[in-house]
């Protein structure tokens, strides 16, 4: 056997333990044993029999859920009024994301990537919340400014993903289409955008998924929803009714989650 027949695989067994990754795990491990350390989480008190009964008390106040129709039915128009919440801000980063990946994936100067980079960093390194608790003091307590608070976060998710795809995909078909005489919009309409498109849905779909998770939290803060209605009742000591709205939860979420789930598979194919 010649060292040509050599596998890359087969000369990393050869070579030994990466160095690098030997290190790299036992920062990792120092790290999460010195954060341990550093909070002094008491974990056996979550185990006392005191604790064991107080926890099993509180979890069977929720039971039965109050399953009333006039309570289902609001219940239903806040699932509703979250499902709304956060289709529009998904909807609404779709757009805004879409419009800065033009210049942050490098296509107008490097000055205007920057800034486009710049500005989808600002956007989703502040929480869903922070966004939140601004745009309640900016537009009023409601839906709207938790559609608004998930628009600003997402733009920022949505548009770096958007960016990057746009970097990696081939620009030969563009260019193809360039050198025959077509224009720069319909060059990239017809060249990179049916490349780029299928994955970019998936990334939508996706971030979609994680906003009704966090359309439904959102209503802590005021923006409206199963989570203002989940905050009320828990506030006054309603379990059984925030039972309800908890399960109002999870069944959007499982609804949403297995729509998407199928819709993505149904892309895979195109960009298999």
């Amino acid at each position: 056997m010649t060292p040509a027949d050599i596998s890359p695989a087969d000369r990393a067994r050869a070579a030994g333990p990466c160095l690098t990754c030997v290190v790299v795990t036992l920062a990792l491990v120092a790290a999460v044993t010195a954060s341990f350390a550093y909070l002094r989480i008491d974990y056996r008190g979550l185990f006392t029999a005191d604790s064991l009964r107080l926890m099993a008390r509180f979890i069977a106040e929720f039971f039965p859920p109050d399953l009333s129709a006039p309570f289902v039915a609001k219940v239903a128009w806040g699932a509703l009024q979250t499902l709304a919440v956060s289709a529009l801000g998904t909807l609404l980063a779709v757009v805004a994301g879409s419009v800065l990946a033009l210049p942050a994936s490098g296509r107008f100067g490097a000055a205007a990537r920057q800034a486009s980079r710049f500005a989808l960093n600002l956007l989703r390194s502040v929480p869903e919340l922070v966004w939140a608790a601004l745009m309640v003091l900016a537009a009023g307590l409601g839906p709207f400014a938790g559609a608004l608070a998930l628009a600003l976060h997402t733009t920022g998710v949505l548009g770096r993903l958007f960016a990057e795809t746009l970097e990696n995909a081939p620009r030969d078909p563009e260019r193809a289409l360039e050198a025959a005489g077509s224009g720069a919009v319909a060059a990239f309409a017809y060249g990179s955008l049916p490349l780029v498109f299928p994955q970019c849905v998936a990334y939508a779909l996706y971030r979609w998924e994680m906003n009704i998770r966090m359309a439904a939290v959102l209503g802590f803060v005021g923006a409206g929803g199963l989570g203002q209605l989940l905050y009320f009742h828990l506030s006054i000591f309603q379990q059984t009714q925030a039972a309800t709205v908890l399960l109002a939860m999870f069944a959007l979420v499982f609804i949403v989650d297995s729509f998407s789930s199928r819709f993505r598979r149904g892309l895979a194919p195109a960009y298999a």
